[in-house]
């Protein structure tokens, strides 16, 4: 099993899980993710929400999103305190994204986005800028290789890696690149590490793919176990060096490298501080969770009502206590890992503790 939880990490565990069992019971909202289209000018191999250039799914029309943010979310929060960002699909694809980050602008939410950098160029780019774009993530997959592999398209790397530049250098923006390590890139990542911090991007965020989507037919997109346990040595290394910082992301729960690849222990914010407004109006915790979480639908119901009172298997995690986490001692810490592992029948497909192999 997994790295051994010292004494001094088992207490700082403790105390964070009554730490977050208080953020349960507030559960405030900060974050807010608007699908705002399925469309996308890729077609990734490991594309959890199956996105495409065409889709029988419309985009959202701005105005709905707008009318249920105006009359049932802004009345209750403060929107300084609330992110919203922009995902898809590729958002880009949508003519009216520095509309709708006006629109956000105005309102005083600060809004961000989620780009595969493809049609991220400097005139879009600065165009975004003056609509007040907040924050950035760019999808990065490893050199030339790795990435094409992936997103599938022979222009994709060159045109991200311009994007993540051009985004690290612009200081009035919150910016990182994100990466999902493949074995294929597992061999060079501290090579790739090298290239993000020759290029000044500072802030870098990890993933592994999960078996979901057209991940879940690629089975060579996935890491061994032992892989995955090498994967949380380089981030720890990495991280002691302080060249750049970077983070495994919100995953799952990894046992004793907990706080030494995160920059806090493990939990998952999904109906506690994290919702989101699907395309078609379903209203859920973040965009990864399977449709059978859904909660409610903003056509259908009031957005605030639903946040209030209907994440009650976001919030009490107790049902997952089954299968493999029936009887672990560890529960309580990771209940169950994060909402988007589970299923449509609600079973856990990857237990990360599990798979660390020292």
């Amino acid at each position: 099993m997994g790295k051994r939880i010292g004494l001094r990490k088992r207490i700082g565990l403790e105390l964070f899980s009554r730490l977050h069992q208080q953020d349960v019971e507030r559960h405030e909202l900060r974050t807010l993710f608007w699908e705002c289209t399925l469309r996308c000018n890729l077609n990734c191999r490991h594309c959890g929400s199956d996105c495409r250039t065409e889709t029988l799914q419309p985009d959202m029309p701005a105005e709905d999103f707008f009318r249920t943010l105006d009359t049932q979310i802004t009345p209750h929060v403060d929107p300084h305190r609330v992110l919203v960002i922009l995902s898809g699909g590729e958002v880009l694809v949508r003519r009216d994204l520095e509309r709708i980050g006006r629109n956000l602008y105005d309102r005083e939410y600060p809004w961000g986005m989620v780009t595969n950098g493809l049609a991220l160029d400097e005139r879009r780019f600065e165009s975004l800028l003056r609509s007040g774009l907040h924050a950035m993530t760019v999808s990065l997959d490893g050199f030339a290789e790795e990435h094409t592999y992936i997103r599938r398209n022979a222009q994709s790397f060159e045109r991200a890696l311009a994007a993540a530049e051009r985004a690290a250098h612009e200081s009035s923006i919150a910016f990182d690149v994100v990466t999902c390590v493949t074995p294929r890139l597992l061999n060079r990542i501290e090579e790739f590490r090298d290239l993000l911090i020759d290029r000044g991007i500072r802030n870098w965020r990890l993933f592994t793919i999960f078996p979901v989507g057209r991940a879940a037919s690629d089975p060579g997109l996935q890491l061994s176990d032992e892989e995955f346990t090498l994967l949380m040595q380089f981030i720890a290394r990495t991280r002691k060096e302080g060249r750049i910082q970077v983070a495994y992301s919100c995953e799952g729960f990894l046992g004793g490298y907990e706080t030494e690849v995160r920059n806090r222990f493990y939990t998952c914010q999904a109906g506690v501080s994290v919702a989101s407004i699907r395309v078609d109006g379903s209203i859920s915790g973040c965009t990864s969770i399977r449709s059978n979480f859904h909660q409610g639908n903003i056509y259908r119901d009031d957005f605030w009502e639903v946040w209030t009172n209907r994440f009650g298997k976001f919030r009490d995690r107790e049902w997952a206590r089954r299968g493999k986490c029936a009887d672990c001692s560890l529960f309580r810490y990771c209940l169950g890992n994060g909402m988007h592992l589970h299923g449509d029948d609600e079973e856990l497909l990857v237990c990360h503790y599990e798979r660390l192999t020292k």
